[in-house]
């Protein structure tokens, strides 16, 4: 394998995950609106999130990469960019929804959908490349406790869009 043959998967997977960070911080209005929302004291400050999304993001690029060089051929490589594009797209999705359209009803039931493609990723991951998969636990597990802090959101708040 060429040199830039090794990169290229590398640049393609950094590229992606800045692409999707880029759009959810664009997505993410913390402003008023936000600040009025009862939140349960479980919910961690809000300087954390950026930094736990950092960390996701690069171990998401790093198992892109390392499922991408260990798949057996061009219709597996295919159909991990396709489940990757799915979840970028549905994490961009679910900022867009609970943010800019302040609905965080919607957000939870879009969520669901999110940590089903994680879940979805890593079992597909893991046929390749096992280590590739384990990467993506820890955004399974924090999708999981997302989701929990939208859905106690949503109860604390509730009803939203009128």
């Amino acid at each position: 394998m060429t040199a830039s043959g090794r990169w290229k998967p590398v640049a393609v997977a950094a590229a992606a995950a800045v692409a999707v960070a880029v759009l959810g911080a664009l997505s993410t209005d913390l402003g008023d609106w936000y600040y009025t929302l009862r939140q349960p004291a479980w919910k961690p400050p809000d300087w954390a999130f950026g930094p736990a999304w950092t960390v996701i993001f690069s171990l998401t690029a790093v198992a892109g990469v390392w499922a991408w060089r260990d798949a057996p051929g061009r219709a597996a490589r295919e159909w991990l960019l396709a489940l990757f594009a799915l979840n970028g797209f549905l994490n961009v999705l679910w900022s867009l929804l609970y943010f800019r359209l302040r609905r965080p009803d919607w957000a939870l039931v879009e969520v669901v959908f999110l940590w089903l493609s994680i879940a979805l990723l890593i079992g597909v991951l893991g046929r390749y490349s096992r280590r590739a998969a384990w990467l993506l636990v820890p955004y399974l597990v924090w999708v999981a406790y997302a989701g929990a802090l939208n859905g106690a959101t949503v109860s604390l708040n509730a009803p939203f869009g009128g």
